[in-house]
């Protein structure tokens, strides 16, 4: 027994002996490198996306998780989100600029700068990373040209110098240009793929993935738990879907659909409140609601905005309750106008209100509070032309002498009626009230 386990030994230990005499690899799985596509702004979507599928990446031990990258830039707490989640990974991350003619402007420099290897295909640009911010309410653009000229204002500066603190952080964490990466945020300048790889921005030009993933096989990465040999000769790519999540997140976070959901909800409650019932108009305007606050808690929101906006919605429904010639109307409309106008804090063109949106729901909510609630309040308070409400204090005629109770004309019927007094045929009775199918009477003074 001992000398079959001796000879399998031997067996084991000659066959591993000549394996590295000769260079011979054991044969093992391929190594799996995921693919994930940001194309377009970064956002609270974008980062959502990315986020999750790092964190599957992990759970799976993805050996790579390459992000295709093609952006003009973005929110800077969606794009902190990617970067956090990049500096903290157990999976290397390649971003990589591409295809030929994209870009990783502002937001997408960041993100390429965090990643622990940064490659651009040719023909592609990076840089333009100057904070973006919004210019006073009410201040001309001459006035805001000579004051750029003479000084930027302190929270520009403040602005400019976390984001510069932040980018070299990010540069000297994974060696690269410091300077330049200043630079680009102080001046918003740019740089193409060749220039980026000379000034030590970028680490690869790759024509395509499969020539990416070509020069990383061998590339050594430092993660925090240590170096890790990327082996990517026979790596299994799998392209990540964004899926409905994505989708859903990109839809109720586009600022206009944001808006218009808020502006469902409120009216749905509204018209709930006023003429209670089955509940649908509650229901949808719970529903939208609830979508609206997820997607402004997602977004930049400037809540002075957020506050003129209810504030003129609420001096609307007033003149519709209590006219006043005008006066809370014509506020209420300004008023939902300037929040409309101020409720995303955001000079980015991808999260701005459209104007053409905010008129025509504007128009229409002057229309709806001012006219329609006001006609309706007007019907309510009419008189009622109709039904037992409508009998009372109308003329009935007796239609003989009756003391006590008789039979009376009223709205084209015969009625049973009880008096207090004596009664005349073809006297004038007015109708004070209704038991049933029993009026109750009294002589007409009138």
């Amino acid at each position: 027994m001992n000398s079959a386990v001796n000879k399998r030994f031997e067996m084991m230990f000659w066959l591993v002996l000549l394996m590295v005499l000769f260079g011979i690899k054991p044969l093992q799985a391929a190594d799996k490198v995921w693919v994930a596509t940001i194309h377009g702004a970064v956002s609270p979507a974008s980062a959502d996306y990315f986020v999750r599928t790092l964190e599957r990446a992990e759970n799976e031990q993805i050996s790579l998780l390459v992000l295709k990258l093609d952006t003009p830039g973005g929110l800077d707490a969606s794009m902190r989100q990617i970067i956090k989640a990049i500096l903290a990974s157990k999976v290397p991350v390649a971003t990589y600029v591409a295809p030929s003619g994209s870009r990783a402007a502002s937001a997408g420099t960041y993100i390429l700068y965090a990643s622990h290897i940064s490659a651009m295909a040719p023909a592609t640009n990076v840089g333009s990373s100057t904070p973006v911010t919004m210019r006073p309410a009410g201040m001309p653009q001459q006035q805001e040209d000579e004051e750029q000229s003479s000084q930027q204002s302190s929270m520009e500066k403040k602005l400019i110098n976390d984001a510069v603190a932040y980018i070299r952080g990010l540069a000297e964490l994974r060696g690269r240009n410091a300077d330049w990466a200043e630079e680009t945020v102080r001046e918003a300048v740019s740089l193409s793929a060749t220039d980026a790889l000379e000034q030590g921005v970028t680490d690869f030009i790759a024509a395509d993935l499969d020539h990416l993933l070509m020069q990383l096989d061998g590339h050594t990465v430092t993660l925090d738990a240590g170096d890790v040999v990327l082996q990517l000769a026979n790596a299994e790519v799998t392209e990540i879907e964004t899926g409905w999540r994505y989708d859903l997140l990109s839809l109720i976070t586009d600022p206009n659909v944001a808006y218009l959901l808020l502006m469902i909800g409120i009216y749905g409650l509204i018209l709930e409140f006023y003429n209670p019932g089955v509940g649908i108009a509650g229901v949808v305007g719970v529903i939208s609601l609830l979508l609206a606050g997820f997607a402004l808690h997602m977004l930049p929101v400037n809540y002075a905005g957020l506050a003129l906006l209810v504030v003129g919605m609420a001096l609307m429904i007033g003149e519709a309750f209590s006219p006043s010639f005008g006066i809370l109307g014509i506020g209420g409309l300004i008023a939902f106008v300037a929040g409309s106008i101020f409720l995303m804090d955001s000079d980015l063109p991808a999260y701005q209100i459209s104007m053409p949106l905010i008129i025509a729901l504007a128009a229409s909510s002057f229309a709806i509070f001012v006219f329609v609630v006001g006609a309706a309040l007007k019907a309510r308070q009419s008189r009622i032309v109709s039904g037992q409400e409508a009998i009372i204090g109308s003329v009935a005629e007796a239609l003989a002498d009756f003391q006590g109770a008789g039979r009376v004309m009223a709205t084209g019927e015969h009625w049973l009626a009880e008096s207090t007094q004596p009664v005349k045929r073809g006297q004038k009775l007015r109708i004070t009230g209704i038991d049933g199918l029993i009026l109750r009477v009294e002589p007409d003074e009138e």
